[in-house]
């Protein structure tokens, strides 16, 4: 038996407080809890020995699996087929603010012929570091940590469960149309799941709330299957509570296999928060918005003077991520070091001005004006900027140790003082125009002057150098540059020849070295697509961006990365690559229903 699956083959459930990943073979071997930043109770996918896992599963019989989600939903199907019959797992998290305590749902039902059914629980606290003590009651197992710093789980069933090695061991001889479920809780919840109907009602009540949610998509454009599932994604990786988004719910997933790139996602990142705002907000979805905007405006009230705002916090808005080694983790893999928490808060990265105020410029556009209150905030953000744009910073990409002048950094302070004047004029707000003007127009100057390469005659990633950067397909999405001026066509084309392979982009330079390739950046994919669409070329972006499709799993979901053989590495599903195909999606889409003389009814486009 494969020790470690593909990352590809997972799906993802969530209760927009935490999430939990399910393999094709129906096993959840990731779940923090209570919440996304929480220690792991399942982490197979990072230590089959010691992450623990919860398996539902044929014990018996040669099956082939598939998954599919109940359509709008994020109701997850994992069905098992075989000579034997045919087996259905159904798999959700109830929401909580509907009533329910934080839990698992799972329910199996033989749909034809008769099997062997094997359960295995096996959580493991505290990223597998605390032990526990099972005690088993009537109709429920409780696994009873030996630290109190962590809540105790129960696990309520319909069928008879046994201890097993520190394990709740269920095996079940069922029939066509016989049904089991299973429920796994925090034992101290005053919970409705003791109800006789608890699990079919959790179920209509869950796939109501998504097919509710869904519906108030605006987006009707091609591949709403994939733009849908990617906006249900999204919303996955929201914080109910907080109104945060998690940049992917998942840490320790190698950029490269037998690799050190292995991080923590589970934080809100200002930059991928903003990206995620933005594409909820382009298909209609605007309390995600409102809820962010919230979220965002309490970090800017915590600015002390002549400090910028960190890269990223965790989802209250604490500001603490000490980085940590599990060292008893072997990796996915065996991919080490696996690491905990996030050093990269810390970092200057410039960029996240630019993204966070045009995020906040079309919130004020097309939900609501801003508060003045938060004005005042964002006049503080702006003239630090003024005053610091010209530093070397990590970048987009948190280049540890190597802080240099990147050309998407500055091209996105000029971006922020750019938004902050047109929402100043829009709003009637009072600012240091001709201070923020003299700004802008000092940066701008300094990118085509700097930052162009006579010689290759394209914008390169940093003064002096000769290598490109995939952010700079960005440029004209955010009216830096016209498609169509020669700079940035000659730009274009020289990324082209650098950073693309079909539909597949390259953050920057692959290694030619072999032993170590540089993956796919999926993102940036996408931003080529983009790119291709706004230079006019809408044949060859559609055909790119169906192929681009091809390359999500079985679910459409996308990992960070895409590697040499079409497998997904780096945290999975990562928010930003959904954002991108939404983006992508929509633009083009916009584009070929003008071509077809279709009336679009589009009254301002918004820039990313």
């Amino acid at each position: 038996m494969e020790t470690y699956r593909p990352i590809e083959n997972y799906g993802i459930i969530g209760d927009l407080a935490t999430a939990a990943l399910v393999g094709m073979d129906s096993s959840i071997d990731f779940m923090c809890f209570p919440d996304f930043d929480s220690p792991t109770i399942f982490a197979a996918l990072l230590d089959h020995k010691r992450g623990g896992y919860f398996k539902i599963a044929p014990a018996t019989g040669k099956f082939t699996s598939h998954q599919r989600y109940l359509p709008d939903t994020n109701i997850l199907l994992t069905r098992f087929l075989g000579d034997a019959g045919i087996a259905e797992i159904s798999d959700f998290m109830p929401i909580q603010h509907l009533g329910h305590s934080q839990s698992i749902v799972r329910r199996i039902k033989i749909v034809r012929g008769e099997m062997i059914i094997r359960m295995i629980c096996a959580p493991q606290f505290d990223y597998g570091r605390c032990g526990h003590i099972l005690e088993k009651r009537k109709h429920e197992t409780i696994f009873v940590p030996d630290s109190s710093r962590f809540p105790s789980l129960r696990l309520r069933c319909n069928v008879p469960v046994r201890i097993k090695n520190g394990q709740a061991v269920a095996e079940l001889k069922m029939r066509t149309n016989q049904k089991a479920f299973f429920i796994l809780e925090e034992a101290g919840s005053d919970s409705r799941s003791k109800g006789k109907n608890f699990v079919s009602e959790a179920f209509k009540e869950t796939m109501n709330y998504w097919l509710a949610w869904m519906a108030k998509s605006s987006y009707r454009g091609r591949w709403r299957e994939m733009v849908n599932r990617s906006a249900l994604t999204l919303k996955l990786l929201t914080s109910q509570q907080h109104g945060s988004i998690v940049a992917a719910p998942t840490f320790g997933l190698p950029e490269m296999i037998g690799g050190r790139g292995n991080w923590d996602y589970r934080y809100t990142w200002i930059r991928d928060a903003s990206f995620t705002m933005f594409a909820l907000m382009r298909i209609g979805f605007k309390e995600e918005a409102q809820a962010f905007m919230r979220w965002i405006e309490q970090r800017c009230q915590e600015l002390k003077p002549g400090r910028p705002l960190q890269v990223m916090y965790r989802l209250d808005g604490k500001h603490e991520l000490p980085e940590k080694i599990l060292d008893h983790f072997e990796g996915y893999r065996k991919s080490r070091p696996v690491r905990i928490g996030n050093a990269a808060s810390k970092q200057l990265q410039l960029d996240i001005y630019g993204e966070l105020l045009d995020s906040v410029f079309i919130y004020n556009r097309h939900v609501e004006p801003i508060s003045y209150d938060f004005w005042a905030n964002i006049v503080t953000i702006v003239d630090w900027i003024c005053q610091n744009w010209n530093q070397a910073d990590n970048g987009i990409w948190e280049r540890r140790n190597s802080c240099k002048p990147y050309l998407y950094s500055r091209v996105m302070c000029w971006l922020a003082v750019e938004r902050a004047l047109k929402m100043a004029r829009e709003n009637s707000y009072p600012a240091p125009a001709i201070r923020w003007l003299r700004a802008r127009n000092v940066i701008f100057k300094n990118i085509h002057r700097g930052f162009w390469n006579e010689s290759l005659k394209a914008f390169v990633r940093y003064p002096g150098g000769s290598k490109f950067d995939a952010s700079a397909f960005l440029l004209p999405p955010v009216q830096f540059i016209s498609s169509y001026d020669p700079r940035w066509q000659s730009t274009m084309k020289a990324m082209e020849r650098n950073l693309v392979a079909d539909s597949l982009v390259y953050r920057f330079h692959p290694h030619k070295n072999n032993d170590r390739r540089e993956s796919t950046f999926t993102v940036c994919s996408f931003w080529y697509i983009q790119a291709l669409t706004r230079s006019g070329d809408l044949r060859r972006a559609r055909i790119l961006f169906e192929k681009l499709l091809g390359y999500s799993n079985h679910l459409g979901l996308y990992a960070e990365e895409i590697g040499p053989c079409g497998e997904h590495l780096g945290n999975f599903p990562l928010a930003l690559s959904h954002i991108g195909l939404i983006s992508a999606a929509w633009y083009l889409d916009q584009k070929l229903s003008e071509e077809a003389g279709v009336d679009v009814g589009l009254k301002s486009e918004p820039n990313l």
